[in-house]
């Protein structure tokens, strides 16, 4: 066999096929469109609605071929620890939805690993279901030996998408690695679950409906569906028994022995958390460059618990700091021409990991005293296996860790408690993943699927036009079809064709009327249910409308209006925010309605005043220059080449829409927009905040709603000014000044408060004392947080003294520090009372020293424990 590289290969195969008719298409996102997915995990997802015929390939195409990303978690924890396990993978696949079945898909297949691959004819093993005769006879008749062909059961060989529907027989192809890595059972054949026989290609045969009774019935078009693992291609072609030791994961191997010092194969443990931080990092640039942004919950948390484990095992070998960027440097260059989004998200990928590998440092500091709680705590000499298995899923510590921290304090981890939690993690994963790629098929269905099906994309003209005569191909009431809506009822209307927009990109759905004759329904709202079908939610005030009827529809135009001038005010506040904060920031949602607009955003600080105001001051001389707007249609490699921004998490076909103002702002969208920039007026940002982890939020107004917004803000300015008595140029500042006089008379009132608290004036007033001097003194020590409270103490104690008196206090400040206050009415002075004289032979007790006058004096020290020996200094003195 020829050596090839991944890339050869996955060329080789998208070119084979091309070749045979079918249309080369993207990989989609790894946000699949159907919502009851997870991550794209199966090269077909892209392609249900062509399968079920609600889309048609366009001629001269007989089928698809693609080379589909996916992420699949469902066993993370074995990832790594054999050599094909993987959390992120390539499937290579084609695709038939009706033109070409069983005869031409097994010989393309044969023909393109014999005579393409090159792989040996006698190295080549073939699995069929045990009823599908004729596949057997198929491949024979191809030249594979019967010996070489082995049926399977059900469990093994046959595809459902559920309990009923689409379903059918598979030919799996396996590649003889040799006898050395078989069991040597004499009965060993592809199948076992030894390495001898590794499966590489998967062809289903999509040919039955099946029916609740077990029956099944031939469906009327039959699909082909395939799918290639690219990596274990890789593997039989570079002629290792590893996907780890193929090119590319080989080579991001390579990265983690330069960080950490390691050589691989020399330590199993070191294998293990290289193989593991390899794959890791594939998974984490994807998901990013995808529009997956780390969270707690969903996508995120599988993105998250990659990012920590990965981090984990790096730390298990050495490698500190920050270190997960030189992966995504390393895949960037090795698959970035395939993959552009990893190239076009760089910045963004860059910033978010350095964030994550902050956090989880963090992290990993309250899991260790997590950890060393739990272990202070223990009663006997086993850490339960759920504390085990908290570390393990909150914390990101791998159990062997927590294991070697617990040995050293002689501890054990009950393991099997731990085992038997993570089974039910396990459980868990599996149950989601049953609604995994090919299961998914069963969330399609519906009217709405029906109407897609049977009457297509609708047409839409409002772009251009926001009035259109038209007909009525549907009608929906209560979820079901109908003829006709009568006076007084609300359902969905489909029209042939439409000026109403369907919700879409942040964009709400147009409202408006349908107008019947005399006939009047009320259009509620604009959706599309199923993509391509614009779906409105009306209400008849008038004679009753019938399918196939003429009407008149009618968009609300005033209302469209202000909802362009928003929409495009998205586009101009992004290009800003690029341009004032950096390219990392990328829209993660929008809002765009008739009052107002909200724009999510990846930035990982708060936006401050100062940024902001630069925001709205760039966005506004955009509004302000005036310029024409551009949209165009061109394909998806086109507007990606010239620069153009694609919405984050987006997922595109092959020809886009591309609006452009001038050279600021250039994005794909399908929205509807202003004609030029001038329209919106201005842009004023109402607010700006978190919206989890990485996304921040920024809520703007244009058009006649910043001008009812700055109207309502100098309406309010003038009554403030108006009650403060000031102009209004003057009131923040007199507020500024009230605010300071405000503080200063909150802050005075504490220190009396404080001074007066817990009955401390009636405690010490009990101290009063009469010097042989003829006035009355109290020596005591008191309770202050710092000077100046003694001081008011002293104010409250003279007044509240039955005679002009004095009085010596010690105290202990907050921080430690001792304090000493002597004070005195002119009346005790009079009668020989000096404060001064009194701190001055006093200090040296609290190691300190102050002074003052005869009427007040203070000290402070460093010793506290002499305050009760300077106290006794003042009584020798006064008494």
């Amino acid at each position: 066999m020829k050596y090839m590289t991944t890339a050869e290969i996955r060329e080789k195969y998208l070119a084979y096929f091309e070749d045979k008719g079918c249309k080369r298409m993207p990989s989609s996102s790894l946000i699949p469109d159907d919502p009851s997915l997870l991550l794209t995990s199966a090269g077909m997802v892209q392609f249900k609605p062509y399968f079920l015929h609600q889309k048609e390939l366009e001629a001269p195409y007989i089928g698809t071929t693609t080379v589909q990303k996916c992420v699949r978690t469902n066993d993370i924890d074995i990832i790594g620890t054999t050599g094909r396990h993987l959390s992120f993978f390539e499937m290579l696949g084609n695709f038939s939805f009706g033109a070409y079945f069983k005869k031409e898909m097994c010989a393309w297949a044969y023909d393109f690993s014999v005579n393409v691959l090159g792989l040996p004819p006698e190295k080549l093993y073939f699995t069929v279901f045990e009823d599908d005769d004729e596949t057997i006879e198929i491949w024979k008749e191809l030249g594979v030996p019967a010996s070489h062909i082995s049926k399977l059961g059900e469990d093994d060989n046959f595809w459902r998408a559920g309990p009923t529907g689409p379903c059918g027989p598979c030919s799996e192809i396996y590649f003889d690695q040799g006898e050395e890595f078989g069991c040597g059972s004499p009965d060993c054949a592809p199948g076992c679950d030894c390495d001898r026989f590794l499966e590489y290609w998967n062809c289903v045969f999509t040919q039955f409906d099946g029916q609740e009774d077990g029956t099944l019935k031939e469906l009327p078009s039959k699909n082909i569906d395939t799918g290639m693992g690219l990596e274990r291609m890789a593997a039989i072609m570079q002629g290792v028994q590893s996907n780890y030791e193929t090119d590319v994961l080989r080579s991001l191997v390579a990265v983690g022995e330069k960080l950490s010092g390691k050589a691989y194969g020399e330590d199993a443990a070191a294998d293990l958390a290289l193989r593991i931080i390899a794959d890791h990092s594939r998974s984490v640039t994807f998901m990013i460059a995808d529009g997956i942004l780390p969270s707690n919950e969903g996508r995120g948390y599988v993105l998250r618990r990659l990012l920590r484990r990965a981090i984990m095992k790096a730390h298990s070998i050495g490698i500190e700091g920050h270190f997960l960027n030189d992966y995504v440097d390393e895949i960037v260059r090795l698959m970035g021409d395939v993959y552009p989004e990893i190239v076009e998200n760089r910045e963004l990928e860059r910033k978010l990991i350095l964030a994550e590998e902050e956090r989880f440092g963090a992290t990993l500091r309250q899991g260790q005293a997590y950890l060393s709680q739990a272990l202070a705590g223990l009663e006997g000499a086993v850490l339960p296996g759920d504390t085990a298995f908290t570390l393990h899923d909150t914390y990101g510590f791998p159990v062997e860790i927590t294991q070697e921290i617990a040995g050293e304090a002689g501890i054990a981890v009950d393991m099997e408690g731990f085992e038997a939690a993570m089974e039910q993690q396990r459980a868990r994963a599996r149950a989601a993943g049953a609604k995994d790629a090919e299961a998914a098929w069963s969330t399609y269905g519906g009217v709405h699927a029906e109407l897609l099906k049977e009457l297509g994309p609708t047409e839409f003209v409002g772009y251009s036009a926001t009035q259109l005569e038209t007909t009525v191909a549907a009608l929906v009431k209560d979820g079901a079809r109908v003829v006709q809506l009568n006076a007084g009822e609300e359902g969905e209307l489909v029209l042939a064709a439409t000026p109403f927009y369907a919700e879409m990109g942040g964009e709400v759905g147009d409202t408006g009327e349908i107008l019947n004759g005399e006939g009047r329904l009320y259009v509620l709202d604009t959706k599309a249910p199923e993509k391509g079908l614009s779906v409105c939610t009306v209400r008849n005030e008038g004679a009753p409308v019938k399918v196939g009827d003429a009407v008149v529809a009618v968009v609300d135009a005033n209302r469209r209006h202000a909802i362009e001038r928003n929409h495009t005010a998205t586009h101009i506040l992004h290009a800003a925010l690029r341009e004032v904060l950096g390219d990392h920031v990328k829209q993660a949602g929008s809002y765009v309605g008739p009052d107002r607009l909200r724009f999510d955003f990846t930035h990982f600080e708060a936006v401050t005043a100062e940024q902001q105001a630069e925001v709205e001051r760039v966005a506004n001389n955009a509004i302000m220059a005036a310029t024409p707007m551009t949209v165009y249609e061109t394909s998806l490699d086109e507007a990606r080449a010239s620069g153009v921004t694609g919405l984050f998490g987006e997922k595109y076909g092959d020809v886009v829409r591309v609006v452009e103002a001038g050279e600021f702002s250039r994005e794909l969208c399908g929205g509807c927009h202003v004609s030029n920039t001038a329209e919106i007026g201005f842009m004023k940002i109402t607010s700006e905040s978190s919206v989890g982890a990485n996304l921040r939020r920024v809520e703007a107004v244009t058009s006649y709603g910043a001008l009812a917004y700055v109207n309502k803000l100098e309406q309010e300015l003038k009554q403030a000014a108006a009650v403060l008595k000031v102009p209004v140029a003057d009131v923040a500042d007199r507020v500024a000044a009230n605010v300071k006089t405000l503080k200063e008379l909150t802050q005075k009132g504490k220190r009396v408060k404080d001074a007066a608290s817990d009955d401390q004036v009636s405690a010490l007033l009990a101290l009063v004392q009469e010097a042989p001097a003829d006035y009355p003194v109290i020596i005591g020590k008191a309770a202050v947080a710092e000077g100046g409270a003694l001081r008011n103490l002293w104010d409250v104690l003279r007044a509240r003294m039955a005679a002009p008196g004095a009085v010596v206090l010690a105290a202990q400040t907050a921080d430690g520090k001792p304090l000493l206050l002597a004070a005195g009415t002119d009346e005790a002075v009079a009668k020989g009372f000096d404060a001064g004289a009194l701190i001055k032979a006093m200090g040296p007790a609290i190691k300190g020293g102050g002074g003052g006058k005869p009427a007040m004096a203070q000290a402070g020290g460093k010793d506290a424990s002499g305050l009760d020996a300077a106290l006794e200094i003042a009584r020798e003195h006064i008494l």
